[in-house]
């Protein structure tokens, strides 16, 4: 199989469907963000974390495959001639949220309580995971954008809240375990 195909060399792509839109199109822009992401999750997952946060990195990585496609699919495409879905994929489900949730407590139980917000930095882990952070917060305000526009599963746009959420905690988590110092942010006050 080609990589290259030849047919985006004027700007368009194709989405899950086949219809042709500009690559600056925002729901080209909400699953491009989501590939980047899942890039970014990539690299969090080559740090040194332990292998059960690997083995939930890959999940992750697994359910923003799963988000990707769903943004790419319009829903005007979403069901075939014949009734079916064009995705036969799992889709994003309460237990893949639910599971963000159980890890962000199970490291949270190690955390000391946060008291103020928390400059990125301390480790280059620990920044890799702040930048991963932010990342996931962009895909998750371009798919509400995308949203507001053309309504799309709502199990994505939970799925993106919760999973910056828990890098928030796994950076904070990353500090504790690296010994990294967590430089708290106190507002000068004039």
């Amino acid at each position: 199989m080609k990589i290259y195909t030849k047919t985006g060399d004027k700007g368009t792509t194709a989405l899950f469907g086949g219809t042709r839109v500009p690559k600056h199109n925002l729901r080209i822009d909400s699953y491009g963000t989501v590939d980047e992401l899942n890039s970014w999750i990539g690299l969090l997952r080559d740090q040194p974390v332990s292998a059960s946060t690997k083995k939930i990195l890959i999940d992750i990585q697994d359910h923003l495959f799963t988000v990707g496609a769903i943004l790419a699919t319009p829903p005007e495409k979403e069901k075939l001639k014949n009734g079916k879905d064009r995705l036969n994929i799992s889709k994003i489900a309460d237990e893949d949220i639910l599971m963000l949730e159980q890890e962000m407590d199970r490291m949270n139980e190690d955390l000391p309580p946060m008291t103020h917000f928390i400059l990125p930095g301390g480790h280059q882990s620990v920044s890799f995971c702040h930048i991963t952070r932010t990342v996931c917060r962009r895909a998750e305000r371009l798919a509400s954008e995308l949203n507001e526009n053309t309504p799309i599963d709502e199990q994505v746009l939970r799925y993106l809240n919760r999973l910056s959420d828990y890098l928030f905690v796994l950076a904070r988590k990353l500090s504790f375990d690296l010994q990294a110092e967590e430089i708290k942010w106190v507002p000068k006050k004039y």
